[in-house]
């Protein structure tokens, strides 16, 4: 096979992992019912004027199954804190006690798990959507390679190479939704 082609094939495969990792990291942040501080991810809160992520002004434990506990490194971030995580609307009323802030996630209810599984449904669309346009500019690269003096055949089993590594990579997207609707649907 040509080298330019090889190398177009690897940067597809780059560029489809790093769409992986972000579906990945997508589908953590939808709560399963059990307490992660990878809930928290995207909470950005108002450290003297900037906005700082969350795990930046504050350590973030799960003691158990049910609770997180957020605990600032300056008291006088408990307010603030309080404030970006009801301002995240993510579902959980924060409880204040003057030292930590604790967040007790509530089992699901079967409707909510169901609204859960379509979001997760979703995401996993968004994946494979980006995978696919991965996909079509591999191809449209390999195409232009013609120019470069490339046969036909040698670009038609690009092509086809390119299709085998999109197709594995849905297959990984599927498996992690799956595996997130599992997560979900197991009371």
């Amino acid at each position: 096979m040509n080298d330019l082609i090889k190398k177009q094939l690897q940067d597809a495969q780059a560029n489809m992992d790093k769409a992986i990792d972000h579906c990945e990291a997508e589908l953590t942040k939808i709560r399963a019912g059990k307490a992660s501080a990878g809930m928290l991810d995207g909470i950005f809160v108002d450290y003297y004027g900037s906005a700082t992520g969350l795990s930046q002004v504050a350590s973030i434990n799960t003691p158990d199954a049910r609770t997180i506990l957020v605990q600032p490194w300056e008291k006088n971030m408990l307010v603030p804190i309080e404030r970006a995580i009801m301002e995240a609307n993510i579902g959980i009323n924060p409880q204040n006690d003057g030292v930590v802030i604790r967040l007790v996630v509530p089992p699901l209810t079967e409707e909510r798990r169901r609204d859960l599984v379509k979001k997760v449904k979703e995401e996993a669309e968004r994946g494979k959507i980006t995978i696919r346009n991965i996909r079509k500019d591999a191809n449209e690269k390999i195409k232009k390679l013609k120019a470069e003096s490339v046969s036909d055949d040698e670009i038609k089993t690009g092509e086809g190479e390119v299709q085998k590594i999109t197709d594995a990579y849905i297959i990984k997207v599927d498996k992690h939704a799956e595996a997130k609707e599992k997560d979900i649907m197991t009371v």
